[in-house]
Order: C-alpha cells, then sequence, then structure tokens
C-alpha cells in the first residue's frame, strides 16, 4: 500500500508452469472487496515470461523466500537486464554459475537457524534433556534420564552397550556462556571410570574452553555442534522429535570441484 510506486518493477516466479514473470506497476493501491482471493490490489502490466535456467542460481534462491512481499536486493540487477533483449542467452551461455556454492551455503546456514532457533523456542529444561537422551539413542547410545532434581545436576546417563565406560551427560538450556565451575561441578560428580558429556544451546567462555581443553575425559558440546548432531542423525530420531523440528531431505546443488 505505501512502499510500492507506480513505476516499479515486480517478480513474480510462478510454480504452475516455474516461469519468473517480470512487469510494472500501473496503477495506485487499489481495495477490492468482491475479488475472491486477494482484495489488495495494483495493476501490473506484464513485460516478460522467462525460463528459470535463463537466471542464476543465487537470483533465483533470493525470490523463493516465503515472505510474500519483500524488495529483490542482492541479484536486483539481474532481473533488471532480463528485460533487455537476448537476455535468455546469458546465463544459460556462461560455462559455470558462480552463485551455486554461496547459494548452497546461504540454504545450509538457513537450515541451522531454523533448528537453534526451535531449540531454543520450545526445547526449554526437562523437554531438552529428554531430546539429547534420544539423540544420543540415534547415536546408538542407551540412556537413561535421571529423575528431575536429583542425582547431583546429572541429567542422563548413557552407555554404548552393556559394558562400561559410563557416561554422565549435564545438559543445560538457558542463555549465556558456560563458564569453568559449571564444568567443575560435572567433573565432581564423577568416578573413575566415567566419561562426562555437557550440552548447551549457546557456547563457553574462554576459560571453560581452556577446562575442556585440558580434561579430555569430559566433551564440550555447544550449539552449533549440536545442530551439526541433530542434521547428521535425524532420520534415526524418534517421530516425536522429527515432527517437533521437521526437515526434508533434498539435493542442492554444490560448486564442482576443479578437475585436473
Amino acid at each position: 500500500m505505501y512502499e510500492m510506486q507506480v513505476g516499479d518493477y515486480v517478480v513474480f516466479p510462478s510454480k504452475s508452469d516455474r516461469k519468473i514473470n517480470i512487469g510494472i506497476v500501473e496503477s495506485d493501491y487499489i481495495y477490492e472487496p468482491t475479488a475472491l482471493e486477494y482484495v489488495q490490489q495494483r495493476k501490473v502490466k506484464w513485460i516478460k515470461h522467462l525460463p528459470r535456467t535463463a537466471f542464476s542460481q543465487g537470483a533465483l534462491y533470493e525470490i523463493g523466500s516465503v515472505m510474500s512481499f519483500f524488495a529483490v536486493k542482492n541479484y536486483a540487477d539481474e532481473f533488471i537486464t532480463a528485460l533487455d533483449k537476448g537476455f535468455e542467452k546469458t546465463i544459460a551461455e556462461t560455462e559455470e554459475d558462480e552463485t551455486v556454492a554461496a547459494t548452497a551455503d546461504d540454504i545450509i546456514e538457513a537450515t541451522k537457524d531454523f533448528i537453534l532457533k526451535e531449540l531454543s523456542k520450545n526445547f526449554k529444561g526437562y523437554e531438552l534433556e529428554n531430546f539429547v537422551a534420544d539423540l544420543l539413542q540415534a547415536m546408538g547410545y542407551r540412556t537413561t534420564v535421571s529423575k528431575h532434581g536429583g542425582d547431583h545436576g546429572i541429567d542422563i546417563v548413557a552407555y554404548k552397550d552393556e559394558l562400561p565406560p559410563r557416561i554422565l551427560v549435564q545438559v543445560k538450556s538457558k542463555d549465556g556462556d558456560i563458564n569453568e565451575q559449571t564444568i567443575q561441578s560435572l567433573k565432581g560428580a564423577m568416578r573413575e571410570g566415567d566419561y562426562g558429556l555437557f550440552v548447551t544451546l549457546s557456547n563457553y567462555t574462554k576459560n571453560a574452553q581452556d577446562y575442556l581443553q585440558s580434561t579430555p575425559i569430559i566433551r564440550g558440546i555447544n550449539g552449533t555442534e549440536l545442530v551439526d548432531l541433530i542434521l547428521k542423525y535425524h532420520e534415526a530420531l524418534s517421530e516425536k522429535y522429527k515432527k517437533k523440528i521437521p526437515l526434508k531431505m533434498v539435493y542442492i546443488p554444490v560448486a564442482r570441484e576443479n578437475e585436473e
């Protein structure tokens, strides 16, 4: 209603025919209450209907946003250039699409951001403990979740099989980096022969990182590393948690390695 102006260009990726449609706004804002679906309108003169293969992977990724209305920024010039005669050949004749690698990285980072946000929003306290236990089971461990508030702060006990060693797991969902004293409290609960695992959605202070480095029987996992494990073992999670963190296995383009 306010940002769009007469004379602005519009890019519309239609899913039915997989075309990129480029037009120009020809009218001011119109409210049409009798319209079947979209009552807020502007008249658009469609100029070109181009195949998706005419554009770089980066340009296609930018206009694939889940938002219904937004400004194209990074690849705006490419869509403007598409109005020139013979544009269809420019991308198709390029030997290598240099945006492929960046696009793949963007997709991966967006997925990781989504997982970490879901964990931070929906997995607090005991719920995160149960989830970590489920993830460890997906990785091949036998786990027992401790009773709430008991067992000296140990949240999960895990074994690789029926035999030692025992792995004591502490899970923290609170914001803020974990300090050295918190790691030491886990060490104090361990018996000879035990291993420790500390899991946090945030990170570790410099002193805590140094302590973990000098204490190889305790492994610290931060939010980023936890997300990497979720991506690796997602298919083996229980149905409950696969629904809570819904992901779909897809193939994405990556840059070709240089061949000798």
